[in-house]
C-alpha cells in the first residue's frame, strides 16, 4: 500500500479545515493511500516534518495550509535527497500558488486533483539559504502579508491587502540599490521590486505570460516616483490588467538569477511567500529549475463539484 504523510496548519485561513479531516482522510484511504496525519505545532514545524517524510521514504506528501505553510513544507523538501510528489490543499486567506496551479477551491475538490491527477514539475526559487514558491520581494507593500493580523484576513479576505497597503501611500521610502542579471547592472532608488513564478500576486497583481517550469523567474523592479500622483498612477498600472504599465517607472524581465545589493546603511526587509524573509544587505535569488513535483489534476474531469472554480 503507497503512503501518504498529510501535514495539516488547523489555524490556517478560518480555521475550517479541521471540520473536513474525516472526509480527506476517508478520500485518501479510498484512493489506496495508508495515511499519517501531522498537525502543526510551530512555524517551522512543518519544514521538519516533511523533511522527515522524505527520509522516511514517503510516496507523497499533502500540505494542507495556507502559502506559508506550504513554503516550509517545500523548504524540508528541498533540503532532502527524496523528494516525494507534493499534494496542496489550500487553506488559507489568499493561496496564490493554489490559484496559479489551477487547484479548485472546494476542499474535497482539491483533494480529489490530488489523488486523481499526476505529478507536474515546477520551478523552485531560492533566496540566499531559504527557498521559496512563488515570490520575493521588498519595499511597499512587502510586510502587508506578515503584519496583517489573521483575524483582520478572516474578515475582510483580499481587500485587507489592499487596506494596509493603502496606509502606506504617503509613508513609502525607496531603497538605492545595484541588481546585477545576466550580465547587466542596474543601479537606482526603488521604492519596490519581486521576483515571481505565480499568476497571482497576494489576490491582487495579476501576472501575464509567465511559466512554472521554464527555469525563468519573473522580476518587476519600480523605480522612486517623482510624486505621489505619478505613484498613484504606478499603482493603477499595477493592479488594473487593461493599463498599459508605466514604463518609465516600471522596469520588468526573466532571468534564472539575480544579485540584489544595499548601498547604503539601511536595512531592506524581504518577503518570501508573504512570510517575513530577512534584512540582510546582499540577497542572491535564483530559479531551480523543475525542482518539485506537484500533483495536478484536470479541471474538466466530471469528479470535481465544480470544474471552473479554483483557488
Amino acid at each position: 500500500m503507497k503512503r501518504l504523510y498529510f501535514i495539516v496548519n488547523l489555524v490556517a485561513g478560518k480555521a475550517t479545515i479541521g471540520s473536513m479531516l474525516g472526509d480527506i482522510l476517508d478520500q485518501f484511504t479510498k484512493s489506496g493511500y495508508e495515511v499519517t496525519i501531522h498537525i502543526t505545532q510551530n512555524g517551522k514545524d512543518a519544514r521538519e516534518k516533511a523533511k522527515y517524510a522524505c527520509s522516511a521514504g514517503y510516496d507523497l506528501i499533502v500540505c494542507a495550509g495556507g502559502d506559508g505553510t506550504l513554503s516550509q513544507c517545500l523548504h524540508g523538501i528541498m533540503a532532502s535527497k527524496n523528494k516525494p510528489p507534493v499534494g496542496y490543499i489550500p487553506a488559507g486567506s489568499t493561496n496564490d500558488f493554489a490559484r496559479t496551479l489551477g487547484i479548485p477551491k472546494n476542499t474535497m475538490d482539491a483533494v480529489k486533483w490530488i489523488t486523481h491527477g499526476t505529478p507536474m514539475e515546477i520551478d523552485i526559487g531560492s533566496f540566499n539559504n531559504r527557498y521559496f514558491t512563488y515570490i520575493a520581494a521588498f519595499g511597499a507593500f512587502t510586510n502587508v502579508t506578515y503584519e496583517t493580523s489573521q483575524q483582520v484576513k478572516n474578515v475582510l479576505g483580499h481587500a485587507s491587502y489592499i487596506l494596509n497597503g493603502l496606509t502606506q501611500l504617503t509613508n513609502l521610502r525607496s531603497k538605492l540599490m545595484r541588481i546585477e542579471y545576466d550580465g547587466n547592472v542596474l543601479e537606482d532608488d526603488f521604492i519596490f521590486g519581486m521576483v515571481t513564478n505565480s499568476g497571482s500576486i497576494a489576490g491582487l497583481l495579476s501576472m501575464n505570460d509567465f511559466v512554472l517550469d521554464d527555469g525563468l523567474f519573473e522580476v518587476t523592479l519600480i523605480k522612486k516616483p517623482a510624486n505621489i500622483v505619478q505613484l498613484q498612477k504606478i499603482v493603477h498600472s499595477l493592479l488594473n490588467i487593461s493599463v498599459e504599465i508605466d514604463k518609465e517607472y516600471i522596469r520588468s524581465f526573466r532571468t534564472d538569477k539575480i544579485t540584489f545589493t544595499a548601498l547604503n546603511d539601511e536595512q531592506i526587509s524581504w518577503t518570501l511567500d508573504g512570510e517575513f524573509g530577512g534584512d540582510l544587505p546582499v540577497n542572491v535569488v535564483e530559479n531551480h529549475c523543475k525542482a518539485i513535483r506537484f500533483m495536478a489534476g484536470d479541471r474538466d474531469q466530471s469528479i470535481f463539484s465544480d470544474p471552473d472554480a479554483i483557488s
